[in-house]
C-alpha cells in the first residue's frame, strides 16, 4: 500500500463554481455567475507551484465550469509547463465549442472529462435541468475522438439512473473513452436524501461495474464508493475472474480516500480533503497547501484508519477501502464513522458479537 503522507496522488481543483447547468445533484450548488472571491490569476500560477512542490500528482481542474474561467486555458498551459499531467471537466453548455476542445488539447491536456448522467436525451438533459445537454456532449466527445484526445465519462449513481446504467456503459464505449469513473451520491449542495440508494443496492450496482469490467473497452473507477474496492478483492479472494487491461484503476487507487492520497482546493482556495467533505485544513492565501496535506490534524487523521469509528474501524479491508469519509459526515456529522451504505460485516466484529 501506498505512503501518502507527504504527497497525494491526485489535486482537484475547483477553478470556480459558475456554470450554466443546474444538475440535480451538484455538490457545488452551482451558479451562473462567477464569485468575486474566487482565486486570481496571479494567485492560481502561485497555487499551481505550489501542487508541483509534491512532485507529480495527476491534477484535475473542475468546477462549476472551467471554461466561465477566460484565464483556463493560461493555466492549462502553465500546468503542463511544469510537468504536470493535467486534465479538465468541462460542463456540456454552449461554451464546449470543438474549438475549444482543440485549444484544450493544444494547450497539452492529457484528457477530457465530460459527465454523461443519462442514456438519451430526456434522461440526460432532465438531470442537468438544461435542454441540449446530452446533444453538446455527444458532440464533444465525438470531437475529441476525431482529434486523439483521450476522454473519460463522470457518470453519478442515482435512483434516476441506475436500472439503465447499462446503456451508459454502451455510450462510453462507443465514445471510445479511456475511463468510466462512476461517482455515488452523497448528499451534499443540492442532492437529495431520495435520490441515493440503500446499502444492498450499492452492492447490486457493485456487481454490474465487476462484470462490464470484465469486457470492457475502459478502465473503471469510483468515486465516494470506496468498497467498490472490497467488493473486487472479495471477487478475486473468491478466485474470480479480474479485468486484465492494463494497470487496473483498483490497483492505482488502493488505500486513496478523502485526505489520504487525495485533496480538493475550492474556489475560493479552501484546502478540503475531498470537494465532498468541506471540512477546512486552512485557506492557501494563508497556509501552504503542502503544510495543510502533511501536517494539518484533519489530514493526519484521514490518513489513521485505526481512528476510524464502527465497523469500519475492525474492517479488515480498512486499509484498501477506508469507506466515504464524506458520507459519514454528511449522514452522521462524523467523518471518522462508518460508511453508512456498506453491507459488509468484518470479521472482527463477527468475532465481537459472537462472543458477547
Amino acid at each position: 500500500m501506498r505512503d501518502f503522507s507527504q504527497a497525494p496522488f491526485l489535486v482537484i481543483w475547483e477553478l470556480t463554481q459558475a456554470c450554466d447547468l443546474a444538475c440535480r445533484h451538484c455538490r457545488a450548488s452551482a451558479r451562473p455567475e462567477r464569485d468575486p472571491a474566487e482565486l486570481s490569476t496571479a494567485e492560481a500560477l502561485g497555487v499551481l507551484r505550489q501542487i508541483r512542490e509534491f512532485g507529480e500528482p495527476l491534477l484535475v481542474f473542475t468546477g462549476g465550469d472551467p471554461l466561465k474561467r477566460a484565464d483556463l486555458f493560461e493555466l492549462v498551459r502553465a500546468s503542463v509547463a511544469m510537468g504536470l499531467r493535467t486534465t479538465v471537466t468541462p460542463s456540456a453548455t454552449p461554451l464546449l465549442t470543438p474549438e475549444a476542445i482543440s485549444e484544450l488539447q493544444a494547450s497539452g491536456i492529457s484528457r477530457m472529462a465530460v459527465s454523461l448522467d443519462g442514456w438519451d436525451t430526456q434522461s440526460h438533459d432532465s438531470f442537468r435541468q438544461v435542454d441540449g445537454s446530452y446533444a453538446l456532449t455527444m458532440r464533444a466527445l465525438a470531437h475529441a475522438a476525431s482529434i486523439g484526445l483521450e476522454t473519460q465519462i463522470n457518470t453519478t449513481v442515482t435512483r434516476h439512473n441506475r436500472e439503465h446504467l447499462l446503456k451508459i456503459a454502451d455510450l462510453a464505449a462507443s465514445s471510445g473513452a479511456k475511463l468510466w469513473s462512476v461517482f455515488f451520491l452523497v448528499v451534499t449542495g443540492r442532492a437529495l436524501a431520495g435520490d441515493d440508494l440503500t446499502a444492498e443496492e450499492y452492492e447490486q450496482v457493485f456487481e454490474l461495474l465487476y462484470q462490464v469490467s470484465l469486457a470492457a473497452p475502459f478502465d473503471i473507477k469510483t468515486t465516494e464508493a470506496q468498497h467498490y474496492r472490497r467488493f473486487v478483492a472479495q471477487k478475486k479472494k473468491a478466485g474470480q475472474s479480474v479485468a486484465t487491461h492494463g494497470p487496473t484503476m483498483i490497483q492505482r487507487q488502493a488505500g486513496i480516500n478523502d485526505g489520504k492520497g487525495f485533496v480538493f482546493i475550492s474556489h475560493t482556495g479552501e484546502i478540503f480533503p475531498s470537494g465532498f467533505l468541506e471540512i477546512s485544513a486552512g485557506n492557501i492565501r494563508r497556509i501552504s497547501l503542502t503544510e495543510a496535506y502533511r501536517s494539518s490534524p484533519l489530514f493526519q487523521v484521514l490518513r489513521q484508519p485505526d481512528e476510524l469509528g464502527g465497523k469500519c474501524g475492525v474492517c479488515e479491508y480498512r486499509n484498501l477501502c477506508g469507506g466515504s469519509r464524506s458520507r459519514a459526515y454528511a449522514t452522521s456529522g462524523d467523518f471518522l464513522a462508518e460508511d453508512p451504505r456498506c453491507v459488509y460485516v468484518p470479521k472482527e466484529a463477527t468475532t465481537l458479537a459472537a462472543g458477547r
